[in-house]
């Protein structure tokens, strides 16, 4: 039977098929304690069942009771939830107090269920709205993430504008397999790649350094999402929360929801914020005299009248020191009726880069609605579409001295590189391109037109007296083209052929991204008398991913024609994915008073992406909570008002990696006659997912009334069948061969403290604390010792070696030493130190990140050296016995002298993530201005790292010259330097 038919047949035949059920009407009122005004869009659920309300614009609302006594509890975001019982039908009126706490949020617990957080088993980490972008907006939905919760190391891995961001959820997740989490937005699985646009490697020669593709400087696609659209975040930070999401949660999975209209009166908001950035920090020149100079480069007449002219130049100044505009508009609208509530979305963000001619332009329209068509039917849909456009300029390893940050370490002051009045650039005398050249005449740029669009049907399909049944479906999609455009012109210097050029290169590359997920689930809930819940739930699901990646690269350009067919030599190459998976999941969950709670349960996967295709594999989770404060075993006058213990395993996988599991032949064509090239890796059609275990163990606790809130959490995760390659006998053809052949460990403790340390009429004070460390180990390794993620043992580069740490920086210390342990990526801790003050109508609120240890390779000093223009090339701090200066003993001492400890540099920093002032302007004087026509203005300015404090020897310690997926994100090469913002912001109510 197929079963995406049978899926889709049920889920159509419970859309056509409503059953209704009828029960007394209670009515009443929600009020804001804080305003005494009328709340809309509380909710007002019957405690053990699903059957809920929500208040309409007058903070009303009705629902049905089939029998009582029944228990009513009263909810909404940022308000203390409060229980009401009935024993007959009456009015209720409810106030809800303002809460300092998320002790009343709910969290993911299942694939169609959530849970309280005080009931929560695991350590789920929730990031709200004002979290995310009320401070300052973001550059990119990931990187507002950076700092504001424990267990990640999140890292810009490019500053050019349109991000480039590496997140790594509790550690190390995989060496060769994905380790990015996964993305669900409003139920719909998101593709976060990074697609390369070709053709920059066929000027740069990166590739003989490494992976061509993860060189290219190249977006990460959830920098398309619109961060003012979200209304909450979840972090599924390991195997044992994010087990229900099977093959694809092991390196987390982080869940976004968007915003949703409220019923009552349409509220329209308006925002707009100016800004711009700059440099966080230059390198600066090196103390040039005469005397230096002649007797570095011979004797300097040229320099020698430009000094005495004063026409010195700060090249590096002149590439990096834009302060780039920036833009954000947004407007949004919501509201509704007590059937129906919609919420539209409208953004343009613009962003210009400290380098001219890059920037981001993003514009992005958001329909979200809900309608309930009775008290047991609602359909929820989400959609939104991006169309954004990200120049990217030319950065990043080279080994032809093309790119811009290349190039600018073999720039010297003197160095006459400007146009004359027609636009003819000089050619560069000390290297083979000239950056401002290069600079303003090549194209690198990325278009995406996206869509995606999900909805989610809930049917109460029984309601008894203590028990209900009900079914939920969801779907979704997202779609994406992306086109990338590079073009080098025969104009530039390198492009010459006099100069050994190609006569001009353009390349064109289209991709084409399609996910689709489906899914349907019963849940059913009982309570028994003494108030023991039982929550089933039991599904199926269905996901389904495509893309395809044709580029075509042309060299030798007709005339001025930059269309790829307009040239003497094409190059065409295609990559396809297409892939199935199919799954089950059951769980059950038992709350006995809100004292005992615990789950089991078990997910099931097959895909097309594994050697046998019918091949289930399981992946189960349990855990357990105790509110111990609810046992009464303390008085209520104890300081210790909150204790709960908690306890929780999950397995998830990891899919094999693509060529992995079938061999990847190339063309070939020689004399007229076509065929087929062996590659030197066979694939492994036996090989299976990489398996992670996780176990969870902590505490939460509450003092002073909640006052003070505290989070400790211990985890070891353990991953196995680690895909790895093998080397396999030279008779077969090939060199190596993929297997499953090792294990690695992560161990770590996380810790999170809240305050509310102040509170009065016109003064509030809240702070939080969060400290989290991670340790890796390679547990066992089946074959011999490997090297990856770098450039050779005398630069420095990464070793998977049993018994050591998963992220080791490796190298020799000289031409007869062997290989050491000079460094190790991974942070000693990290911490964050964020606070709020509200006094009367300002607002201050700043997040210090602190990420002590963790090494880097900097390989772009090492350049600057070779180039002679090392701002501290005449220092002495290298040489630990200060008798060389450091220019000199990088080179001689260090890559000459096959040392790499030179290079492997502490990537330790101190830095103000965000910062934010507002200012709300009292309503009187609004009411006076505009008579009633806007309901509320705030100003206020705000900036992203304006203070960093490090010692690293380069433009940031946040660096990746391979891109974020890996081990290899702390490797530096010339990259496009990191910014600070600063933003001016302006935004109304109407």
């Amino acid at each position: 039977m197929n079963y995406t038919l049978s899926l889709r047949v049920l889920l159509f035949s419970i859309i056509f098929f409503p059953l209704l059920t009828f029960g007394q009407q209670v009515k009443g009122t929600v009020i804001d304690g804080a305003s005494n005004q009328p709340l809309p869009g509380a909710n007002v659920i019957i405690k053990g069942t699903s059957t809920g309300a929500n208040t309409d614009f007058d903070g009303n609302f009705t629902i049905n009771v089939e029998n009582f006594p029944a228990t009513l509890v009263i909810s909404s975001l940022g308000f203390e939830t409060q229980e009401v019982v009935l024993t007959e039908v009456r009015d209720v009126n409810v106030t809800l107090k303002e809460s300092a706490t998320s002790l009343d949020e709910v969290v993911i617990s299942g694939l169609a269920s959530t849970v309280k957080r005080t009931n929560a088993a695991n350590s789920v980490a929730s990031v709200s709205a004002a979290d995310l972008a009320g401070v300052t907006p973001p550059q990119t939905l990931d990187g507002a993430l950076a700092g504001k919760f424990t267990g990640a190391l999140i890292s810009s891995n490019s500053g050019a504008p349109g991000g480039g961001v590496s997140v790594k959820l509790r550690g190390i997740t995989s060496i060769n397999g994905n380790s990015q989490p996964l993305y669900i937005i409003d139920g719909v699985y998101i593709d976060n790649s990074s697609v390369s646009s070709g053709g920059l490697n066929s000027v740069s020669g990166a590739a003989s350094g490494g992976n061509p593709s993860s060189q290219d400087n190249a977006t990460n696609r959830i920098a398309d999402i619109n961060p003012d659209d979200i209304e909450n975040i979840e972090i599924l930070k390991g195997a044992s929360a994010s087990a229900i999401y099977g093959s694809r949660g092991a390196a987390g999975v982080i869940i976004i929801t968007t915003k949703k209209g409220k019923s009552g009166k349409t509220v329209l908001s308006f925002s707009q914020s100016f800004g711009f950035n700059q440099a966080i920090n230059l390198q600066g020149q090196r103390n040039w005299t005469a005397e230096l100079a002649e007797s570095q480069y011979g004797e300097g007449a040229l320099y020698t009248a430009a000094l005495n002219n004063g026409t010195l130049r700060d090249y590096e100044k002149e590439v990096y020191g834009e302060k780039g505009f920036i833009s954000n508009t947004n407007v949004s609208m919501s509201g509704g009726s007590d059937k129906t509530t919609f919420y539209v979305g409208l953004s343009r963000n613009e962003e210009e880069g400290i380098v001219k001619r890059t920037g981001y332009d993003k514009t992005s329209i958001r329909l979200n609605a809900d309608h309930r068509f009775t008290d047991n039917i609602k359909l929820a849909i989400t959609t939104n579409y991006i169309n954004s456009s990200a120049d990217r300029g030319f950065f990043n390893n080279d080994n032809t001295g093309t790119t811009l940050g290349v190039a600018l370490t073999n720039t010297r002051p003197w160095d006459y590189l400007l146009p004359d009045a027609n636009g003819n650039y000089p050619d560069h005398p000390n290297n083979s391109s000239n950056p401002l050249q290069t600079r303003d005449l090549m194209t690198n740029n990325e278009a995406t037109k996206r869509f995606i669009t999900g909805g989610t049907l809930d049917v109460n399909l029984y309601r008894g007296e203590n028990s209900d049944l009900k079914f939920v479906a969801k779907a979704g999609a997202d779609h994406y083209t992306l086109t990338g455009t590079v073009i080098f012109p025969k104009e530039l210097q390198f492009m010459r052929p006099d100069q050994g050029g190609v006569n001009g290169i353009t390349a064109v590359s289209n991709t084409t991204n399609t996910n689709a997920n489906y899914s349907a689930f019963l849940v059913h809930n009982y309570q028994t008398a003494n108030d023991l819940n039982f929550t089933t739930q039991a599904g199926v699901t269905n996901e389904q991913f495509s893309q395809n990646v044709v580029r075509v690269i042309s060299s030798d350009l007709i005339a001025s024609e930059t269309n790829v067919d307009q040239s003497a030599n094409q190059t065409v190459n295609q990559y396809r994915l297409k892939q199935e998976d199919f799954g089950f999941y059951v769980q059950e969950s038992i709350n006995y008073q809100d004292k005992l709670i615990g789950t089991l349960g078990v997910r099931g996967d097959k895909s097309t992406n594994n050697g046998d295709i019918n091949e289930l594999f399981y992946y189960p989770k349990a855990s357990l909570a105790a509110n111990l404060h609810n046992f009464g075993f303390w008085g209520d006058d104890s300081k210790i008002n909150r204790f709960k213990p908690r306890i929780a395993y999950g397995e998830a996988g990891t899919f094999a990696a693509f060529g992995s599991l079938y061999t990847l032949y190339g063309s070939s064509s020689n004399d007229g006659n076509v065929g087929i090239t062996a590659p030197i890796i066979r694939g492994n059609s036996s090989i299976t997912p990489e398996r992670q275990g996780e176990l969870e163990l902590g505490f939460d606790a509450g003092f002073f009334d909640n006052i003070v809130s505290l989070e400790f959490t211990y985890y070891k995760k353990t991953v196995e069948d680690l895909l790895l390659q093998s080397n396999i006998e030279p008779s077969t053809g090939f060199s190596t061969e993929w297997v499953n052949a090792g294990t690695l460990e992560n161990r770590g403790i996380e810790i999170g403290i809240n305050v509310a340390a102040f509170e009065s009429d016109d003064f509030q004070w809240n702070s939080g604390v969060s400290w989290y460390k991670n340790t890796s180990e390679m547990t066992e390794l089946n074959v011999p010792t490997f090297n990856l993620g770098g450039f050779g043992n005398s630069l420095g580069q990464f070793q998977i070696e049993e018994g050591k740490s998963v992220t080791q920086i490796v190298g020799t210390t000289g031409p007869d030493t062997p290989v050491s342990v000079l460094g190790d990526a991974e942070p000693d801790f990290q911490m964050s130190f964020n606070n709020r003050f509200v006094y009367k109508d300002f607002t201050l609120s700043f997040l210090w990140h602190w990420k002590k240890g963790g090494d880097n390779i900097n390989l772009t000093k090492l350049l600057s050296d070779f180039g002679g223009t090392s701002a501290d090339y005449d220092d002495f701090t290298v040489d630990p016995e200060g008798l060389i200066n450091n220019g000199t003993y990088r080179i001689e001492n260090g890559i000459f002298a096959q040392n790499a400890r030179p290079f492997v540099e502490d990537a330790s920093y101190l830095r103000l993530r965000e910062v934010g002032l507002y200012y709300i302007v009292p309503s009187k004087s609004v009411e006076k201005w505009f008579k009633g026509a806007v309901a509320n203005i705030k100003v206020g300015f705000s900036g992203n790292n304006l203070v960093n404090i490090f010692d690293y020897n380069s433009y940031d310690p946040e660096v990746s010259n391979f891109g974020g997926n890996g081990l290899s994100t702390g490797v530096e090469v010339t990259p496009f330097p990191s910014s600070k913002r600063y933003m001016f912001h302006l935004s109304a109510q109407f």
